[in-house]
């Protein structure tokens, strides 16, 4: 398996092909993208689209995936599914480095009991080792019951869950940083990547709903790159200075008046649904609401920011990153079972394409989910990993069992993102040029096979807006 890191399956393959890298030719050494790599498939997958050829390249695969991608793209409705693996890739552009991971938490206060009862939560959930989302919830689940039994040590317990979260949120600050902070030519190359990424999902049409984008990850990568790219977010957050997340958020949506078509009103392209299923580090619990603080991408530090809004007296205790310390379950559950149902009213209908980019399926509310989908006929999932870290891709695969209904892009040939928008992913502009210069020549080609040629010069020739 070492030596075929790459899996792929598209369109009418029966199977997944792994493959491996062969030889790499680099015509200009100072660049990168001058590099011609050739690949090499395991000979135990046999691919018949190979035809029987050893070897193949980017350009093969890319006329293999890209016109699959871009049918799927088109799809009714379409949704992509972010994780940490999105962060990973633009930081590693930005500072040739990854991003800063959840370490576990060094909890005193009945330490030992907690990292055991979290790990026991992860190999349930089908990964190794615990980590800090895990210890974060069977610690909140202790303290709720120390407090119950007003034990002394309740007090402690809190103390070290604040610390540890606001170590927690210093980390994902630090990530963003160490892209916000990079080298000019370095940074602008990471964030124009990011932005070429969002528009092959974005550039939809405004007769075609809404692309949905849910994320599992705590940082502002995806919404600072809408923001570049232009795109507008719509959320749950109602508000302007100092917005609040709503649970009666209605339908809304943005339009525009065509020039001289009174009462038509069209939808604005580059528009799309976001949601953060698991929280993020600009929201916080103050009373009854949760608000989002107007905190910069890229900040050294929260506190500034809290004090500056009237926040002084919130603590991380209060910081809404899942799994939060809320006082009560009722606050607990409040904003991720409106996210999660907007997730599940997203994905689980007929044509729907789901495509899930970095995420290691390690998080088993949302593998329910997807794989109620799937019971959906006319739905496809397309998974795009740089690895499967967990393992739990390919099982799932296997479990799972809907093997037509899925499409598999794994491994660094295939999901570095550098490699995806320049090889696979769909043109990043609503393109309806090229599909008219497609209709224009096959109707010149009609008429040169025995049919009046066409001549541009004449009246009556084609009208590309009849194309």
């Amino acid at each position: 398996m070492s030596n075929y890191p790459n899996i792929i399956k598209v369109r009418d393959d029966h199977e997944p092909t792994f493959f491996g890298v062969t030889s790499i030719t680099e015509d200009e050494p100072d660049n990168k993208n001058s590099k011609e790599m050739k690949f090499t498939s395991d000979p135990n997958s046999n691919p018949a689209w190979l035809n029987g050829s050893e070897s193949f390249s980017h350009w093969d695969l890319r006329s293999r995936i890209e016109p699959w991608l871009t049918a799927l793209f088109q799809s009714e409705h379409l949704s992509l599914l972010a994780g940490a693996g999105i962060t990973h890739a633009v930081h590693y552009i930005a500072a040739n480095k990854p991003a800063a991971g959840m370490s576990q938490l060094n909890l005193n206060t009945y330490g030992e009991e907690i990292n055991k009862a979290a790990k026991e939560s992860s190999e349930a959930s089908g990964r190794k080792e615990g980590n800090i989302e895990d210890q974060l919830r069977v610690a909140n689940e202790l303290f709720t019951g120390l407090e119950i039994l007003n034990d002394s040590k309740a007090s402690d317990l809190k103390e070290e869950l604040e610390r540890g979260l606001q170590k927690f949120a210093d980390a994902i600050l630090e990530s963003e940083k160490g892209i916000a902070t990079a080298q000019e030519h370095e940074r602008e190359l990471a964030f124009n990547t990011l932005v070429t990424f969002l528009m092959s999902f974005a550039s939809r049409t405004g007769v075609r709903d809404r692309l949905n984008i849910f994320t599992t990850n705590y940082d502002r990568l995806i919404e600072t790159g809408a923001e570049i790219a232009g795109l507008h977010l719509i959320d749950r957050f109602i508000g302007n200075i100092s917005p609040i997340f709503r649970s009666s958020r209605l339908d809304i949506d943005m339009h525009y008046n065509p020039p001289g078509i009174r009462g038509e009103p069209r939808y604005l392209e580059g528009v799309v649904r976001f949601s953060k299923l698991h929280g993020s580090i600009d929201w916080l619990q103050y009373g009854n609401d949760i608000r989002r603080l107007g905190l910069p991408f890229g900040a050294s530090s929260i506190t500034p920011y809290l004090d500056v809004a009237g926040y002084s007296d919130v603590t991380a205790h209060e910081m809404i990153i899942y799994p939060n310390a809320a006082k009560d379950q009722e606050t607990a559950n409040y904003p991720y079972v409106e996210l999660f149902r907007d997730l599940a009213s997203a994905i689980c209908r007929p044509n729907s394409t789901l495509v899930t980019y970095g995420y290691s399926f390690g998080d088993e509310h949302i593998n329910r989910v997807i794989r109620d989908m799937l019971t959906i006929p006319s739905t496809h999932l397309v998974i795009i990993s740089y690895d499967d870290p967990l393992g739990k891709i390919m099982k799932l695969y296997d479990e799972w069992g809907r093997h037509s209904q899925i499409s598999l892009l794994i491994g660094p040939e295939l999901a570095d993102i550098t490699n995806l928008t320049q090889y696979y992913l769909p043109k990043a502009a609503i393109d309806k040029t090229t599909s008219r210069m497609s209709d224009l020549l096959k109707q010149r080609m009609t008429s040169s096979n025995g049919t009046k040629p066409i001549n541009e010069a004449d009246s009556d020739g084609p009208d590309l807006e009849e194309l």
